[in-house]
């Protein structure tokens, strides 16, 4: 399996859903940068589940024991790998023992089969689960403090829920502050009118038995223009190659998207202008991005999260023992919609990339 990403940091993930403990190994931060933990754990928490009736009932702290990378106070990093754990203390496999040789609609499970040929762990889905979200939201949380010192800040917010819209950023004049004001909320949204109607969707969708899915919208400003390379190695194909490693994203845009393809020319190009005496763009349909490489406009994307395929409705599979059709219905518990817990993964997913990028071109003295 590839579960590590970034060249220059590089972040390993490790675990499985249901064992003793799940963990992430960071290499390459400089060392002498002080961490600021209690911060760390307030990122990790908007992810963590059994916060409120639309996430899952399961309980875990969240709690990061760190292994290597860290002091002997466990402020400042060594140059040592990073290497943290958190512990499953909430499992319940046999949740799954009667799905072993059924696999789940909209599942790994089926395709795990066919590349592991049985070898995977199937409890709780395994590596597959979106509870190796939570090493990555710790990596996430060192990584979004470093470039914080650099004057970077990242956030997003729910653009929609089923068919409830959110107000989207402003892609020219978004700020740190709306960014940060959105992370203090429990439900980060702009318009809290619309934040209460997709609660709503949400949980009509809970009470049938169903799922929806949702729209994050993501931006980060103060990066710096000029990072990335063409082709390849671009920074839209980096944060897509790391956002598609978030279970349940079936879709990356970035800028105006898939809209720029019904827009003439003359309106999806940006004009450049000047602004304090600095090169900028009136518009920003290119996310702050062109060619593979930063422009220094805030840069803007969006991820499509699928429905939480757990339903408790029955659903039609195949029993791999027998050969036969037959119908499952899920027990156990799931989050109705994933999208709300998902927004500080992409926060800390777009960290990663960027940080990574950012001292593969800078270097980490960059940092100091």
């Amino acid at each position: 399996m590839s579960s590590i990403l970034g060249e220059h940091i590089r972040v390993s993930i490790f675990g499985e859903s249901h064992g003793p403990a799940i963990g992430v190994t960071i290499d390459g931060l400089p060392s002498g940068m002080a961490i600021d933990m209690a911060a760390v754990q307030a990122f990790m928490a908007r992810r963590a589940p059994g916060r409120n009736r639309h996430s899952t009932a399961r309980q875990e702290d969240d709690m990061p024991e760190i292994l290597s990378g860290l002091n002997s106070r466990g402020v400042v990093t060594t140059g040592a790998p990073l290497c943290a754990i958190i512990r499953n203390a909430d499992q319940h496999s046999t949740d799954y023992a009667k799905l072993a040789h059924t696999p789940r609609p909209g599942h790994a499970d089926y395709a795990a089969e066919l590349r592991y040929l049985g070898a995977q762990e199937r409890a709780g889905g395994g590596h597959f689960s979106g509870r190796l979200t939570a090493p990555l939201a710790f990596a996430g949380a060192i990584c979004l403090q470093l470039l914080e010192m650099q004057g970077v800040t990242i956030g997003a917010h729910l653009l929609g829920v089923a068919d409830v819209e959110d107000t989207p950023f402003d892609p020219v004049n978004v700020s740190a502050g709306d960014l940060k004001g959105l992370a203090a909320k429990e439900f980060p949204v702009l318009d809290n009118k619309r934040g209460e109607a997709m609660r709503e969707a949400i949980e009509a969708a809970r009470q049938e038995g169903d799922s929806v899915g949702g729209v994050i919208e993501c931006a980060v400003v103060g990066y710096p223009g000029g990072i990335g390379n063409p082709m390849f190695d671009g920074v839209e194909n980096a944060l897509a190659r790391g956002l598609f490693g978030i279970p349940a994203v079936k879709g990356v845009e970035f800028g105006a998207g898939f809209a720029a393809a019904r827009m003439r020319g003359s309106q999806n190009n940006d004009p450049f202008v000047l602004k304090d005496g600095n090169v900028a763009t009136a518009t920003n349909n290119h996310g702050g991005i062109l060619g593979g490489i930063t422009t220094g406009m805030p840069i803007l994307f969006r991820v499509a999260v699928k429905p939480t395929p757990s339903i408790a409705q029955p659903q039609r599979t195949v029993d791999l023992m027998e050969m036969k059709e037959t119908e499952i219905q899920i027990t156990g518990r799931h989050d109705p919609c994933i999208a709300p817990r998902a927004i500080p993964v992409v926060e800390a997913v777009a960290a990663i990339v960027l940080l990574d990028m950012l001292v593969g071109q800078k270097g980490e003295e960059c940092l100091r």
